[in-house]
């Protein structure tokens, strides 16, 4: 694992200053602190705020930039002015991605910064992610990927570096957890943070809405699944969701797990 650490840091050192895309997760923020501590004052950390990102994150990313004393910038992106993105088809994931790094780039060019780093991790190859084509054609680098470092050597190599959110749940955007097909809306966007937002208030750390039209469909760790049945939980979640907009509140029987609206293109890309 430290052979890998130095690997990155040796991969970071030949940018010689680099745009870091940070989203104030795990993996962007282990990225941006390996990169501060190789490349000091030539490095800058960029938030995009868009509609397709809970804003609680958002608050996340600037909260921690003032931590690790970074210049943060937050550009604002409306993917839901982009119709490839909004059609949500299999490649949306590559249009957003490409609407995001296209505009990183011009900004990182502006700084005088020739390259534009971001934090996918070795686990990532796994997954569908027709994103990672829009970062190749953009030429766009991915050092976390390319050290080979995994999720969780991530989060070892965070708490040892005493990162505050080296044990965050991933935070996709909102888009993933619509199927693929069905038309992305603000509306359902909203809804989507609201329900997720109630879950975690009620005291669930890792939590996904699925949202299929009327229905929700919640995912949590299985562990996690009986405790919906105590304290007035699950009678508490219906009235919240039915608020919302919701009509019929489940929950996966599978519970929570990585990308399960991909399950069926893996392998596929």
């Amino acid at each position: 694992m430290q052979k890998k650490l130095e690997s990155l840091k040796g991969i970071i050192k030949e940018t010689e200053g680099v745009l870091v895309a940070y989203s104030g997760g795990i993996d962007s923020t282990f990225l941006l602190k390996v990169a501060l501590s190789v490349l000091g004052k030539n490095v800058i950390a960029v938030t995009v705020n868009s509609e397709v990102f809970a804003k609680k994150e958002i608050e996340n990313a600037k909260k921690i930039a003032r931590i690790l004393g970074v210049k943060n910038l937050i550009i604002k992106i409306k993917h839901l002015n982009d119709e490839k993105f909004v059609i949500n088809s299999i490649l949306r994931c590559y249009y957003c991605k490409k609407k995001i790094f296209s505009e990183l780039l011009i900004l990182a060019n502006k700084f005088g910064f020739k390259n534009v780093i971001e934090g996918s991790n070795y686990d990532d190859t796994m997954d569908f992610r027709p994103g990672m084509r829009a970062l190749k054609e953009l030429g766009i680098k991915s050092p976390l990927k390319e050290a080979m470092l995994n999720k969780d050597e991530i989060r070892i190599l965070s708490k040892q570096m005493k990162l505050p959110n080296w044990d965050k749940p991933p935070s996709p955007c909102l888009a993933t957890r619509i199927p693929y097909g069905v038309r992305i809306t603000k509306e359902e966007l909203l809804k989507i943070e609201s329900a997720e937002e109630f879950l975690l208030k009620l005291g669930f750390r890792e939590v996904r809405v699925r949202s299929h039209f009327d229905i929700a469909r919640i995912e949590i760790p299985k562990y996690d699944i009986k405790k919906i049945f105590e304290m007035d939980r699950a009678e508490k979640i219906v009235r919240k969701f039915r608020e919302i907009g919701y009509k019929f509140i489940t929950i996966d029987l599978e519970g929570y797990r990585k990308g399960s609206m991909n399950e069926e293109w893996i392998g596929k890309e």
